[in-house]
């Protein structure tokens, strides 16, 4: 299967999926998360995956990026400045992580 068509495979399984907004919030939190050192503004679409999920409240971030997000050190740090901003944050995890506690 050749990326095209794995991308199509995925945009699939979301079609229905309600899309959570970048809003004012989601922007003002993200420059926080890049001004705070936890990732970097080069990464942008990594920091607002993060901020989307913080400000929205979700229960999870599922990420394959263990780089930037799914990273030991990078979670205790985002856990940290959500609770400074009263934020509640999500459990960050890759889906193989999820799943195993199935």
């Amino acid at each position: 299967m050749g990326d095209t068509e794995a991308a199509a495979k995925r945009l699939k399984v979301l079609e229905g999926i309600t899309h959570l907004e970048i809003s004012e919030e989601v922007d003002n939190f993200s420059r926080t998360l890049i001004n705070y050192g936890i990732l970097p503004q080069q990464s942008l679409e990594d920091v607002l995956h993060v901020a989307v999920s913080c400000v929205h409240g979700m229960n999870y971030l599922l990420t394959w990026n263990c780089k930037h997000i799914a990273n030991a050190e990078k979670r205790g740090e985002i856990e940290r400045i959500c609770a400074e901003f009263e934020y509640v944050h999500p459990i960050i995890c890759t889906p193989e992580e999820l799943i195993k506690g199935d």
